[in-house]
């Protein structure tokens, strides 16, 4: 599954200090060419095929604060950012990471991370 976190920012007087992350899900139409693929696969492309397709069911399910989660602990892995999330220094990172961030979104993101541990 693929999930795509994406700052709304120009949506109706949304500015850098107020605004959200939205989850943007594709699960559905993975699973679909999944699916689609499945039905004409050979003996040989069903077993990987029917393996990908129980990952995708698997990661469909997980929720909203799940996804940001993740990608909060990308966006600081990917800073470099390997300290304790619950910190002051993980909501810097984050807002270093992605600088359109507001302060109070990176707060909320933090907490989204806390509360889903890996």
């Amino acid at each position: 599954m693929t999930a795509r976190l994406s700052r709304m920012t120009g949506i109706m007087g949304l500015s850098k200090k107020n605004n959200f992350v939205l989850t943007v899900r594709d699960a559905d139409v993975v699973a679909a060419a999944l699916r689609q693929a499945l039905a004409g696969a050979s003996p040989e492309e069903r077993p990987g095929l029917e393996r990908a397709a129980a990952l995708v069911e698997s990661t469909a399910a997980a929720t909203d604060g799940q996804l940001r989660a993740r990608w909060v602990r990308s966006r600081l892995a990917a800073v470099g950012f390997a300290g304790d999330i619950t910190s002051v220094a993980a909501v810097k990172a984050l807002r270093q990471a992605e600088p359109q961030l507001s302060l109070l979104a990176a707060v909320q993101l933090q907490k989204d991370a806390v509360a889903h541990p890996e």
